[in-house]
C-alpha cells in the first residue's frame, strides 16, 4: 500500500508540475464551446493544492444561481492519480439552460489536483463512513464559499449535486443554512462499494446505515435520492435502506428509483440518456433557488 501511494504522488507530479500550486485562483484559460467551458483553479482544503476544476455558465453577466457538481472516487491509490478531470458534461448542459452557473471541482487526491486522499474510508472490515463523508463534505464547501464571492454568483442557497462518494460526502452537508446550501440531489450516494471489486458487494453496510442516520439526525437541507435500477454499487434495496435511516433520524429525503441505464446504472449521471431517465425528477429537484441580490457573500471557510 505505501508503495502505490508513493507511485501514485509520483503520477500526479508529472502531470501537474510543481508550478501548477503556484498559479492565482480563478480562470486558467479561455472560455470554450458549449456553455462557455472554462477551465478554473479553486480553493481546497489545502492551500498548496488547489482544486482543478471546470465551470459553466448561462450567457450575460448573472447573477446565477450556482450549482456544484461532486464527483465519484475510488479506494484505489492508482485508478485515483489516473482519474480524468470529472465534467459531466449531459448535466452540467441540462442545468446551464435552467439558468445555473455550475462547477464540477475535483477533490485532493484525485487527478491533476493531487495531494493527499483525506476521505479514505478504511479497511474494509472496519471503515468509518462518517468520517470519509464529512471529509469530503469539507472540500465541496470550500470550492461552494469561494464560488459564492464572485460577481456572477446570486448569493442565494446552492443546488449541491453528488455522485457515489460525492453523494455520500452532499448528504453530510445538509446541516449547513438554506442561505448556503438549498438542495441537495444525490445520484447513488454511498461508501464502500464494488468491496474487492466484487459487484453488489458493499463493505459493513450496516456502518454505511448508521452513518446515513448520522447524516440525516442533522439535516435541514432538503435531499432528493437517486439510484438507477441497475445500479451495482448501490442496489435500489439498499439505497433505500440508507434513505430510510436517513429519513428516520430527522432527514428530508425523497427517494426515486429510476429506470435501468446502460450495462450499471451506477454511471446513470455521466450519460444522456441516464440524465433523459431523472429530467422529470430533476426538474422537481431543481426549484431555482431564491436570488438575494442585496445579501453579501458568506466568509470563506
Amino acid at each position: 500500500m505505501v508503495l502505490l501511494r508513493c507511485v501514485s504522488w509520483l503520477i500526479v507530479l508529472v502531470l501537474t508540475g510543481p508550478n501548477a500550486w503556484a498559479q492565482p485562483f480563478g480562470p486558467v484559460s479561455p472560455e470554450g464551446e458549449p456553455a462557455r467551458q472554462q477551465q478554473w483553479l479553486v480553493p481546497s482544503t489545502m492551500a498548496e493544492f488547489p482544486a482543478h476544476a471546470l465551470l459553466y455558465r448561462p450567457a450575460g453577466d448573472g447573477p446565477f444561481p450556482l450549482a456544484l457538481i461532486a464527483h465519484a472516487s475510488t479506494q484505489n491509490p492508482l485508478r485515483r492519480a489516473q482519474m480524468p478531470q470529472p465534467s459531466y458534461t449531459a448535466l452540467s448542459h441540462r442545468l446551464v439552460a435552467r439558468g445555473y452557473a455550475v462547477l464540477v471541482p475535483e477533490r485532493l487526491g484525485h487527478g491533476r489536483t493531487g495531494g493527499p486522499y483525506l476521505e479514505d474510508q478504511g479497511d474494509c472490515a472496519d471503515p468509518d463512513y462518517e468520517h470519509a463523508g464529512r471529509a469530503t463534505a469539507a472540500q465541496i464547501l470550500r470550492a461552494l464559499s469561494y464560488m459564492r464571492g464572485q460577481p456572477f454568483v446570486a448569493k442565494g442557497g446552492a443546488v449541491v449535486i453528488g455522485h457515489s462518494a460525492g453523494g455520500w460526502g452532499a448528504l453530510a452537508l445538509a446541516d449547513e443554512p438554506d442561505q448556503l446550501i438549498s438542495r441537495i440531489v444525490a445520484f447513488a450516494p454511498g461508501r464502500g462499494g464494488h468491496a474487492d471489486d466484487v459487484p453488489g458487494r458493499v463493505c459493513a453496510a450496516d456502518r454505511l446505515r448508521a452513518a446515513a442516520a448520522a447524516f440525516g439526525s442533522r439535516a435541514s437541507v432538503p435531499v432528493t435520492w437517486l439510484v438507477a435500477a441497475n445500479d451495482s454499487y448501490f442496489p435500489p434495496a439498499l439505497s433505500r435502506q440508507l434513505a430510510d435511516a436517513f429519513g428516520s433520524a430527522g432527514g428530508h429525503v425523497d427517494f426515486q428509483l429510476l429506470p435501468s441505464s446502460g450495462t450499471d446504472g451506477h454511471a446513470l449521471i455521466e450519460q444522456d440518456s441516464g440524465i433523459d431517465a431523472a429530467s422529470d425528477v430533476l426538474a422537481r429537484a431543481l426549484t431555482k433557488p431564491r436570488i438575494r441580490r442585496s445579501a453579501r457573500p458568506m466568509p470563506a471557510n
